[in-house]
């Protein structure tokens, strides 16, 4: 699809992108078009002007973008230009060509299956970029294909998108990389003890299931484990939710999309990974089989867990995954989930939080983030929260005793069935755009998988790089 509105032919109407302050470029320009261009208001962040030919026809395009942070601009002049062929002149240095290309094609983004006008062409007219000098064209696209398959699958409503279909989905991610696929449903859970898993998903009509992915490159650098929370519609369970609250439960699989899109990325560049993927699906829903306030739920690991609250369900499905991914001895384990509201208060939606036993780790990916514009920060891992989750009937309560630093004891409640010799990092996202922006429609979203592969090629590459 993507592809489509990009062109591999050399020539094309010359995009400038350049700041608000710098003018250099304009030696560029006939002096027919600096007049033109001084009769333009004032430059703004963001904003473009056309300057004509001679012929009546576009012969240059000026677009300000003044930060690298602000590259997404570029996806509002992909939506606005007429068709033609058009090739990036840039004058800023800040802005890598990378990001813009990828704002391009995310210009072109809708998630319009249910309207009527879904399914028409609208390629034959659309703007074309001509791939610049030294942009991966597979990197890029892979990157975009992955970018919407999240979208897509968070944005697909909890009647279309359930624990059946989130989990037909990976498995057809599995089949398109042959990569192997692996599922246990329903009280199959319980003979191959994931007990948490079952006890979260009994209550709905579509059966809990956990979904494994295993790929392998042919020599493997570094064997990781994705873990990705797959909460196909959280009701609150008995705890229920207000409506408003409920709204955009659709969303709360969103780790799980996250981690097979970041799964996605791996594969389809086929970087030197032994890849596994770990995906627990459910529906906290409510019937007679709903657990309740004060049960107790097993885990594999064998810690018996107090339930402080119902709508506390997603840590319990990771407690099972990530002591199963630990299992496997992974030099990295690396979950997502949307997990509290507790990280939003304190990062925002834009803005992911990063837990980790390993800081230096999480200084390397935060330090990506923001060089890839895909931020996430740290927050602390801070032991002294742990006595908040004791209970006095099970070795440790759902939730923290107190309703303060809700991200911080969720990520310690998840730390207790992770082996301390593991290197593992937890991310909390929202993983939807609530409004609308340029290249972010609202609805579901792809965080943080950008910095975390760039991540992780940059370690198989040290890896590499030490080994010569």
């Amino acid at each position: 699809m993507f592809n489509d509105f990009f062109s591999t032919t050399t020539a094309g109407t010359k995009i400038i992108v350049t700041s608000t302050t710098e003018t250099q470029w304009k030696s560029q320009l006939t002096q027919q078009q600096q007049e033109w261009l001084a009769q333009q208001p004032s430059p703004k962040n963001g904003a473009y002007v056309l300057l004509p030919h001679s012929n009546g026809g576009i012969d240059k395009v000026i677009i300000y973008i003044n930060s690298k942070e602000d590259f997404w601009h570029m996806a509002a002049l992909a939506n606005s230009l007429p068709s033609g062929e058009y090739m990036l002149n840039p004058t800023s240095e800040t802005i890598p060509a990378e990001l813009l290309c990828i704002a391009w094609g995310l210009g072109f983004y809708k998630f319009d299956k249910y309207k009527s006008t879904a399914g028409e062409d609208e390629t034959a007219d659309a703007a074309k970029l001509v791939w610049p000098q030294g942009v991966s064209h597979t990197e890029t696209l892979a990157w975009l294909d992955s970018i919407a398959m999240v979208r897509d699958l968070i944005s697909t409503p909890a009647c279309d998108m359930g624990p059946e279909e989130l989990a037909d989905s990976a498995k057809q991610l599995s089949k398109q990389h042959k990569a192997k696929f692996d599922i246990t449903i329903g009280k199959a859970l319980l003979k191959k003890n994931f007990p948490a898993i079952h006890t979260v998903g009994k209550a709905a009509a579509d059966e809990p299931r956990l979904a494994t992915i295993h790929w392998q490159a042919s020599e493997p650098k570094l064997k990781l484990a994705l873990v990705g929370k797959g909460v196909c519609f959280d009701t609150g369970g008995l705890d229920l939710k207000p409506s408003g609250a409920m709204l955009l439960m659709k969303k709360d699989m969103g780790g799980a999309a996250n981690v097979m899109g970041l799964a996605n990325m791996i594969m389809a560049m086929q970087l030197p990974v032994d890849l596994r993927v770990y995906l627990p699906i459910v529906e906290n829903a409510i019937s007679e089989q709903a657990m309740r306030p004060l049960d107790i739920c097993h885990t594999r690991k064998g810690i018996t867990v107090e339930i402080g609250n119902t709508d506390a369900e997603g840590r319990l499905i990771l407690s099972d995954a990530l002591t199963l991914a630990c299992e496997e001895k992974p030099d990295l384990v690396i979950d997502m989930a949307t997990l509290t509201g507790a990280a939003r208060v304190a990062m925002g939606t834009e803005v992911p939080a990063l837990f980790t036993n390993n800081d230096e780790i999480a200084q390397k990916i935060q330090a990506l983030s923001f060089e890839c514009v895909d931020p996430v920060w740290q927050l602390p891992l801070y032991k002294g929260y742990r006595r908040q989750l004791q209970s006095s009937v099970a070795d440790i309560s759902s939730t923290g005793s107190i309703p303060l630093g809700g991200a911080i004891t969720a990520a310690l409640f998840l730390n207790e069935f992770v082996d301390n010799s593991i290197d593992w990092v937890h991310v909390d996202m929202m993983a939807y755009n609530k409004t609308s922006r340029a290249g972010r429609p609202e609805g579901g979203e792809a965080a943080s998988i950008r910095a975390i592969y760039c991540y992780i090629k940059e370690v198989v590459k040290n890896v590499n790089s030490n080994k010569e």
